[in-house]
């Protein structure tokens, strides 16, 4: 898809979106309308209105794709989100239940009984039955459980045996598989009796009769060569494979690194049990870039944006708290020096420059260091060539800046000796900030945290008091 379609996509789903507003707005605009006003016929009009609208915001709903209702009821408010997951058909309920983030699927399964949660899950995969099975009641998977048959069920423990961040987890067990000594028609032929193939399927598995993996053949090979050949002819005997107990974000990297679509899963001993596919690795990095933009402004997990004001204080107020504490003791950084800024006014109105660009520079130093963790580019043999790296940019950065504020100084308040403390606090902050910047992250993977837990919180809370005690001490030994 080329950009400029893309972006149309874009702007018709947002078309969509403000259609499904509207008619929730005018059905509720006709409701109030209609019970203000006296008459035995205002039921039927109401009634006759109230159906006329949800039959054209269903047909709306049955023109979009899973994804799209998705993400419709994600940007809706919760009472009207419910109203529309209600008018949506029942055999797409978990396809959208698959599409939805965490927090809107906890709203929409509330909002189900048993059956129609029974429903929805009996047209998934094992693999999406997996994903799904956590978070629905006790009693509904262990009745699903039961309907499904012993390949399935076997297929869906083995996916919940895995941590969610496993590979293991994220398999998909639709895939064809194929042996070494058939020729290519032989092949072709097996292809078309299928009549469909599973999705993102670009190449088949060569497996032995154990089951073990001999190799792939990707379809351009086999649509290629002459159908005469052997597969063992054309297979890639060394395909990049993984085993279930890996972590999933090495193998969404590899993805990316070997431009894959989809890939083999196999045990200790070779033998294929299932496979991962390029949508699954997709959904993985996406939500793994989500995850650490909400880690670093200190909030704990992903907040559905209507969650109720209970909910998304719980989820705000731990690093609130830790901030209040910070934001008090820079307070007190400053409280040290009162004598000096009541002797030269100037301070207070320059102080916030220093603190500020220290914490931009900060957040950008520690915004490299998690990328640079997260693709496996920091190693214990390059972390000081790597500290001496941002502390030379930093250096450079305040002697710069600084230079230009400390002109600036200069001709606001006509003193020198003022511009030469501004250059040198800044400089000083921006080196206080690159060295914190590799620190904080670097120290919270040895203590086995999030890289970006709290950094972006951590690294401001360390800038402004560092900057408001250097600037503030430089300035009472040089000034006063």
């Amino acid at each position: 898809m080329t950009e400029i379609e893309a972006k149309k996509t874009q702007e018709s789903l947002q078309d969509r979106l403000a259609q499904v507003v509207e008619l929730l707005q005018r059905q509720r605009l006709v409701e109030d309308l209609t019970h203000r006003q006296e008459g035995a016929h205002n039921d039927h009009v109401e009634s006759f209105v109230h159906r006329q609208n949800l039959v054209e915001l269903q047909r709306k709903l049955d023109d979009l794709h899973s994804a799209d209702v998705a993400h419709i009821l994600e940007a809706l408010p919760l009472d009207d989100r419910l109203t529309v997951w209600q008018l949506v058909k029942a055999e797409r309920d978990g396809d959208i239940l698959l599409e939805v983030s965490d927090s809107v699927r906890e709203t929409l399964i509330a909002d189900m009984d048993d059956h129609e949660l029974l429903a929805a899950a009996k047209e998934m995969d094992a693999d999406e039955l997996a994903d799904l099975a956590p978070e629905l009641p006790r009693d509904v998977v262990h009745e699903l459980m039961e309907t499904l048959d012993a390949q399935q069920r076997e297929r869906v423990r083995s996916a919940l045996s895995y941590d969610e961040e496993q590979v293991g987890a994220l398999m998909d067990f639709e895939m064809v598989t194929i042996r070494e000594d058939v020729s290519l028609e032989v092949v072709l032929r097996y292809l078309r009796r299928l009549k469909e193939l599973p999705n993102h399927t670009d190449k088949l598995f060569v497996v032995d009769y154990d089951g073990i993996l001999k190799g792939v053949l990707p379809i351009k090979r086999l649509l290629v060569n002459d159908p005469d050949k052997q597969v063992a002819e054309v297979m890639a005997d060394d395909p990049v494979s993984f085993h279930p107990d890996e972590d999933a974000y090495d193998a969404a990297q590899a993805f990316e690194r070997y431009d894959l679509v989809s890939a083999p899963v196999v045990d200790k001993n070779d033998r294929l049990i299932g496979r991962l596919t390029i949508d699954e690795m997709v959904d993985l990095i996406r939500e793994e870039s989500e995850t650490e933009v909400l880690n670093m402004a200190g909030l704990r997990e992903e907040e559905d944006i209507f969650a109720s004001v209970w909910r998304s204080l719980r989820n705000r107020w731990a690093w609130l708290a830790i901030n209040l504490i910070t934001a008090f003791v820079a307070s007190r950084v400053i409280g040290l020096f009162e004598g000096s800024i009541e002797k030269l006014v100037a301070l207070a109105a320059l102080m916030p420059i220093v603190a500020g660009i220290g914490g931009n520079s900060g957040n950008q130093t520690i915004t490299m260091i998690v990328r640079a963790m997260a693709l496996d580019q920091v190693s214990p043999g390059n972390t000081t060539r790597l500290m001496r790296k941002e502390l030379a940019v930093s250096l450079i950065n305040g002697l710069i800046w600084g230079g230009v504020i400390g002109v600036v100084a200069f001709l606001l308040y006509g003193s020198w000796s003022l511009g030469v403390v501004m250059t040198a606090a800044m400089t000083l902050n921006l080196l206080l900030a690159a060295f914190m910047g590799v620190f904080i992250p670097m120290t919270l993977v040895r203590m086995g945290r999030d890289p970006a837990m709290g950094s972006s919180v951590m690294i401001t809370a360390v800038t402004d008091s560092g900057g408001f005690f250097i600037f503030l001490g430089l300035a009472t030994l040089f000034l006063l």
